[in-house]
């Protein structure tokens, strides 16, 4: 008999990861999701396998993909929906089931999991879910080159930047119902009120990333942000991010928080943020190591709405001539 741990339900982001990992652990492993044995008595026992914990949400990892919106997906999360469709896995009273072989009769929830597994384990295999993982670090790497260029474009224009480094969050209670268009749509406001908020009043440049990152490492959804004023203009960077934490807080209704790396920048041995001179070029690596934060791989969206970029960058501002 198998034991099923207390049910908890699980917002988007950690169902997404949840997929995630148990996908990584079919390609690490040739094992079954369970292994079932026939008793002396004559009765079927179900035994478990170092995959089967992987599969206590199973039926929310099934509901993720409901078609309420389209999504670019990862390639684990790709992978296993390709295999529920494609071993034609549907909702059961006793969990996700598919047809036997031969399509005569439904199997049980377990032997359909041992389909699923092997679904995926061939997919994992596959040349264009092998090419997406490659894909992604290249994309970080290309992310990354381009990041520390604009800022050095910045550079030339301006002989001073103040540089803010903040994350904007999500509280844990807004999290558990919090889906990855919502966040697209708060970014969006935020990045509406450059045009008409004082707060961005000589703004040269800006850097955006929404971000996906589990419970232990900052929680869920969350979009890190870089902000580049005009250091002949603007000299408190930190009071400027005690108020975007304001203006997060309005555009959430309560349900968002900031987290501002400015605060605590003394702490910092190679610090990138602040108010830098142009003509200090040796801290200009540390700028570079702040913006590089922004693009790294680790903590990509598993999925987006289709057509979303993760990344957004501001147009260059040249300085205004008296």
């Amino acid at each position: 008999m198998t034991k099923h741990n207390a049910y908890t339900y699980l917002s988007q982001s950690d169902i997404a990861l949840q997929i995630e990992r148990l996908v990584q652990a079919i390609e690490g492993s040739d094992s079954p999701a369970y292994r079932i044995k026939q008793a002396r008595t004559g009765y079927e026992r179900v035994e478990e396998t170092k995959l089967s914990r992987y599969f206590t949400h199973i039926k929310q990892m099934y509901d993720l993909f409901d078609d309420r919106v389209p999504y670019d997906y990862s390639e684990h999360l790709q992978a296993f929906w390709e295999a529920c469709q494609d071993i034609g896995l549907e909702r059961r009273s006793d969990g996700p089931a598919c047809l036997n072989e031969r399509g005569t009769a439904w199997l049980d929830h377990h032997r359909s999991m041992n389909v699923l597994v092997a679904r995926i384990r061939q997919l994992t295999c596959e040349r264009w879910y092998l090419r997406r993982k490659d894909d992604l670090r290249h994309q970080a790497i290309k992310q990354g080159i381009q990041a520390c260029d604009y800022v050095d474009a910045l550079w030339e224009l301006y002989s001073r930047i103040t540089i803010v480094r903040v994350d904007f969050h999500y509280r844990s209670e807004a999290q558990a119902r919090l889906r990855v268009e919502h966040v697209f749509e708060d970014l969006k406001q935020l990045i509406a009120q450059h045009r008409r908020n004082p707060l961005f009043d000589h703004l040269i440049g800006h850097m955006y990333s929404v971000e996906q990152g589990d419970r232990n490492d900052g929680g869920g959804y969350h979009i890190h942000a870089a902000y580049f004023f005009n250091g002949n203009e603007v000299r408190g960077d930190v009071y400027k991010a005690i108020q975007l934490g304001e203006l997060w807080e309005d555009i959430t209704h309560g349900q968002g928080y900031m987290y501002s790396c400015n605060h605590d920048k003394d702490q910092y041995d190679e610090c990138g943020i602040g108010r830098i001179e142009r003509s200090d070029r040796a801290i200009r690596r540390h700028v570079h190591k702040v913006v590089k934060y922004l693009v790294k791989d680790a903590q990509h969206l598993r999925l987006r709405p289709e057509g979303a970029r993760c990344l957004r960058t501001g147009q260059l501002k040249r300085p205004r001539r008296g």
